[in-house]
């Protein structure tokens, strides 16, 4: 991953490849946001900004030459848009042009960025920023033939995979490089950020490489070298033979078995017990419902749930956080082999409960729940479940914000730990009057409901599994996979949603 350092360097004497420094939109056209590059340049900048095609809008990116009164070779003008009545910039809106600004240095080998860092806020955020727009995932690019020219070794190698590697070193420049709070602010933004790329990077990786049992792998790696953090597999004989018939039925499709995976971290004394469970579909064809083909490779991304849990709880020992945390893989692929579930089959789910198969593409649920009965079992003061769970969440939200819903009290924790971390969510009801959209004519529970309310149908399902425990439930179906161009922060692909979110709550329950 990318390097970073504070540095209270003057931005005029960075020797990078690059200085990033902000643009921001004003009522008589643009201003550069410094307090440190010389009055004169600043004038030049703003005047030559139409000729420039520079708006200082968000998440716009210019890169023009330095000149002679910077050390860098290339000034990267990054858009924050219109400031606040008070004069400030929120942190997220620092966040995000931080990460603009990093996605435009692929390739570089230095660069440093002076945007608005004069407190720990600020430098979180920026260096944040910096570090998740950073990010490429090349696994499966050939390498290139390199460079002839040996001058240029260097960014030859750095460009080895069609030139799309992140910049290797940043400098955040800060009065405040010394200050103890910041110097663990920009810690931990680096072990955040690494763990959204990782998340990002199991979403991104091939079906045919990522499935149950070598993602049981990847979390046995993931923990092979975090303190006080033990990994437990259970296989499809061991899921079949301990009552786990949501997983079971749900993998029996296909030809690689399913898993369940507890990820614990156990710190000496903990301050509080919580539970994560993720959705880890590691392909989603629908089963025998079967989706369409036109966009079925997006399916990939169906574990992005399990993702950002294993991510989460490594992160969180990282940390050292003085909490307790479980996180429950949920894995299965789901295919349309011959031995697959069928539509009015019935399972038993772990702990005895029995649910009608209306629809096999509702399967997420399905294994969710075996997660969320031995979550409960386990005893935790808190669970929390993340999944790609529902079309209709996209339906209602569109695709950069997820839904949050569940226990009142612990939906809104969770609301308040995405708004501090800069996620997206939205809290969502779970009416008691849609409960007889579920109910099932031969079982406790049906899978599947009306196409009104979809989403929340399914949380009402989730729901059954948790009774009264305190609970929420967070559906990330659209913003765990972005379809689209890259914005601020977020590449195209697997985007990590959810780890920053869980992160904070852990740490709001560590206090």
């Amino acid at each position: 991953m990318t390097d970073v350092t504070l540095s209270s360097k003057n931005p005029t004497a960075v020797k990078a490849e690059a200085l990033v420094v902000a643009t921001a939109q004003t009522s008589d056209g643009v201003a550069v946001v410094s307090d440190q590059l010389p009055t004169d340049l600043l004038t030049q900048l703003e005047t030559l900004a139409p000729q420039l095609g520079v708006t200082g809008a968000r998440d716009e990116v210019r890169k023009i030459p330095a000149g002679p009164q910077l050390a860098a070779e290339v000034l990267v003008l990054t858009g924050l848009g219109e400031r606040a009545e008070d004069g400030t910039f929120a942190t997220e809106t620092l966040r995000r042009a931080a990460g603009a600004a990093t996605r435009e240095l692929a390739g570089l080998s230095s660069a440093a960025i002076a945007l608005p860092a004069s407190d720990d806020d600020e430098i979180i955020a920026v260096t944040e920023g910096a570090l998740l727009g950073a990010y490429a995932f090349n696994r499966y690019r050939s390498a290139a033939t390199g460079t002839k020219d040996t001058k240029d070794a260097a960014k030859g190698a750095r460009n080895g995979k069609n030139g799309k590697d992140p910049v290797a070193a940043l400098e955040i420049l800060t009065p405040l490089h010394k200050n103890a709070k910041a110097k663990l602010a920009a810690e931990r933004a680096e072990i955040l950020a690494a763990a959204v790329h990782a998340a990002r990077d199991l979403v991104n990786t091939a079906p045919n490489e990522l499935y149950p049992a070598t993602f049981a792998d990847a979390a046995k790696a993931a923990a092979k070298d975090v303190k006080q953090v033990k990994v437990t597999v259970l296989d499809d004989k061991q899921l079949a033979s301990g009552g786990y018939g949501g997983l079971t039925a749900v993998g029996q499709g296909s030809s690689r078995g399913p898993r369940l995976v507890k990820v614990a971290y156990t710190p000496a004394r903990p301050n509080a017990k919580v539970a994560l469970v993720g959705k880890g579909i590691t392909f989603d064809s629908g089963g025998i419902s079967i989706k369409p083909a036109a966009g079925m490779d997006a399916m990939k991304s169906d574990m992005a749930g399990a993702a950002a849990v294993l991510s989460t709880v490594v992160a969180a020992a990282k940390l050292g956080l003085p909490v307790a945390v479980t996180g429950y893989l949920c894995l299965a692929e789901n295919m349309p082999g011959g031995n697959a579930q069928r539509p009015a089959d019935v399972i038993t789910i772990y702990g005895g409960k029995t649910v009608e198969v209306l629809n096999t593409d509702a399967e997420g649920r399905i294994v969710m729940a075996d997660g969320l009965v031995s979550a409960v079992e386990d005893g935790h003061d808190v669970v929390l479940d993340i999944a790609t769970l529902t079309g209709a969440q996209m339906v209602a939200l569109g695709s950069r914000t997820s839904a949050v819903m569940g226990t009142d009290e612990v939906r809104d924790e969770v609301k308040a730990a995405a708004d501090a971390a800069g996620e997206l969510f939205w809290p969502m009801p779970l009416p008691e009057e849609l409960k007889s959209n579920i109910k099932s004519k031969v079982a406790d529970v049906a899978n599947s409901g009306p196409r009104w309310g979809g989403m929340l149908n399914a949380g009402l399902f989730l729901q059954t599994f948790v009774g009264d425990h305190p609970w929420a439930h967070l559906d990330i179906a659209g913003p765990a996979f972005n379809e689209g161009g890259a914005h601020d922060y977020t590449p195209g692909g697997g985007t990590g949603v959810g780890v920053r979110t869980l992160l904070t709550f852990l740490e709001g329950r560590a206090k």
